[in-house]
């Protein structure tokens, strides 16, 4: 039996509470996307909108962040607000978790501290844009996301459009089959790569229905299996961009990184941004997109897990 220690650094919503009392369908959501992937008020504007597509599908949404060294699992309107245009916000992987809550910071949850924290509080899906992985030049630089080991250790699925497209893809998948990570195709053979339904990888399994996604992760965690899953949700048609012309922005983007010494944690951010701004605000259109996509779907597993 794990301890439960962790409760006293915890804050629940009454919300979200009531919700995991009563079995009902509840979705994780990340902040870094509020905190350091989007302007404000845009930031805000979208995680609002994705909160109310959550609860357009029937499930409770629950925004994760660090204010104040409280992990927050869901957030007020005046949470939101503060960690959206807080200074000095910290961008939290699970390296930085005791730092935070110890010195009583504000942060922002990634991937990784997403799953852990939905985990600690007993929400089994979470929703995000894309996931992180093997950088391009990995194999010189070691910039592997930690979210790929989380996926590996933590019982949470998630629902997002693949791999960033700023990310070597196919590095990616091999890392995860190594580490025994399922990556299910939602109605898709081929692993979306963020703005882009295609990359050129498959996935492990392509699954249609939401409610076969659901019996999977029940099976695998009734057995013993621990860690996530990744289903991999295509952005939809019609908001999908044309990849000659973000294939051409990444290039650009990463050329100003390399020149500019950009490494670690600051690479993803500072690529998101350059590549907005090469595409005249196109991608974050896209973005905002293919997040509340996940959020439907991830919805869609979320009842499919409480009705088992």
């Amino acid at each position: 039996m794990k301890s439960r220690e962790f409760e006293k650094y915890m804050d629940i919503t009454p919300e979200v509470k009531d919700a995991l009392e009563k079995g009902l369908p509840v979705v994780a959501l990340e902040s870094t996307i509020i905190t350091h992937g989007m302007p404000y008020p845009k930031n805000v504007e979208t995680a609002l909108m994705v909160e109310d597509e959550i609860r357009k599908y029937g499930a409770v949404p629950a925004t994760l962040a660090i204010i104040k060294g409280r992990l927050k699992i869901g957030l007020t309107r005046e949470e939101l607000d503060y960690v959206a245009t807080a200074k000095d916000v910290m961008k939290c992987s699970r390296r930085d978790i005791a730092f935070v809550v110890s010195g009583k910071k504000d942060a922002g949850t990634t991937v990784a501290t997403t799953m852990i924290m939905a985990e600690m509080a007993g929400i089994k899906v979470f929703a995000t844009g894309g996931i992180g992985g093997v950088h391009r030049g990995a194999e010189t630089s070691m910039d592997i996301s930690a979210d790929l080991d989380e996926f590996a250790r933590t019982n949470v699925a998630v629902v997002c459009a693949g791999a960033k497209s700023i990310l070597d893809i196919g590095l990616t998948l091999e890392y995860l089959e190594t580490k025994g990570v399922p990556v299910i195709g939602y109605g898709t053979e081929e692993m979306p790569a963020f703005y882009t339904r295609e990359s050129g990888f498959k996935v492990d399994f392509k699954i249609d229905s939401a409610e076969e996604i659901a019996e999977l992760l029940n099976v695998k965690w009734s057995i013993g299996l621990d860690g996530g899953a990744i289903i991999a949700n295509p952005i939809p048609e019609e908001f999908a961009m044309d990849k000659a012309v973000i294939d051409t922005a990444i290039s650009q983007a990463l050329a100003e990184a390399q020149a500019e010494g950009i490494k670690g944690k600051k690479v993803t951010p500072f690529m998101l941004e350059k590549v907005m701004e090469l595409t005249g605000g196109e991608s974050l259109e896209s973005n905002i997109k293919l997040v509340l996509n996940n959020a439907k779907v991830a919805s869609w597993i979320a009842a499919g897990l409480s009705k088992i």
